[in-house]
């Protein structure tokens, strides 16, 4: 039995059911499969049975995967008749609007859902050195949504998962980060930003990025205080290569549904703070396997769920 398969399908209907609860439309609702300590095959095993968005916390581990599940999409040139000039892809860059050169929704941006009509092209990059602080190519544009280089001698690469990165950021992480992700849901600085915004390579949309919120004040815990949650929204909002996006916050292990709600709307209610200041925010990153139904009941338009998925990492 596909376990992957049959634990997606549990977990959309649950996400569906709460949503439906709340008198909100499930389609508002991002589920992103957080692939910590998951093989690049299952990874893959789980696109197929119908997911494209995945979470990453680790940069070195992320690396080697994401560069893995590309060469998967990899076209051999004989089994390509798209040419290898323009990018296929390029967008409209804003965060209400990013469409590809045919008007279907370009869903490596995690703006618009998928497509319907297939993946999107990019073309072959190159060679590529890989490393924390070095992952470039050595001839054309890379793939936008990855930034991940293939081999020169394949044909283009088809784009169909969006990587987000969820974990807490080294300064000297950022380079990496910058250039393989399309989200960032962690920032919890002015000093990462600012590097996340310096090195988001010219040929890549603006990096979509939500500021982390310690909500329950927990000193083993990353985040920004919400009393300076504002400071920071406006930072970051100004550097050129980000898209301020939303919030994003773990609350405390272990609470009541009650707890965990409470925690949630904390977080909705620093949101709409932010937002009443002039920065547009259109995102709650908050929920996880044990407590997402509570924070799709107070508004979360992600959740990042790993262990309900793939199972207990060992």
């Amino acid at each position: 039995m596909d376990t992957t398969r049959v634990n997606l399908q549990a977990i959309k209907a649950r996400i569906a059911a709460a949503a439906q609860q709340a008198g909100r439309n499930p389609a508002e609702i991002t589920l992103i499969a957080v692939t910590k300590g998951v093989a690049a095959e299952s990874i893959l095993n789980a696109h197929t049975a119908g997911q494209s968005v995945f979470g990453e916390s680790y940069v070195q581990e992320a690396i080697a995967k994401i560069a893995q599940c590309t060469q998967a999409f990899a076209v051999p040139p004989a089994e390509s008749s798209v040419p290898l000039g323009p990018r296929m892809c390029d967008a409209v860059n804003s965060s209400e609007n990013l469409t590809n050169v045919s008007g279907v929704p370009c869903h490596s941006t995690g703006v618009a859902s998928p497509s319907t009509t297939g993946p999107l092209l990019c073309p072959p990059m190159g060679d590529a050195t890989r490393s924390d602080e070095n992952i470039s190519d050595t001839s054309s544009v890379p793939c936008h949504s990855t930034g991940v280089a293939s081999p020169s001698t394949t044909g283009p690469l088809l784009c169909p998962l969006e990587w987000h990165f969820i974990g807490p950021i080294q300064s000297n992480k950022t380079k990496a980060i910058a250039e393989l992700f399309s989200w960032v849901h962690s920032i919890d600085r002015a000093k990462i930003a600012q590097r996340l915004s310096a090195a988001r390579p010219a040929g890549l949309p603006p990096l979509q990025v939500c500021i982390e919120v310690n909500v329950g004040g927990e000193a083993t815990k990353s985040g920004v205080m919400p009393e300076q949650a504002l400071a920071l929204a406006q930072i970051v909002a100004g550097l050129p290569r980000l898209t301020l996006r939303g919030l994003m916050a773990i609350p405390p292990a272990g609470l009541n549904p009650s707890a965990q709600r409470n925690h949630f709307a904390k977080l909705r209610h620093l949101k709409e703070e932010i937002a009443a200041t002039g920065i547009a925010l259109d995102t709650l990153s908050m929920g996880m396997s044990d407590d997402f139904e509570a924070a799709i009941g107070e508004g979360a338009t992600s959740v990042r769920i790993g262990t309900a998925i793939f199972g207990a990492r060992s």
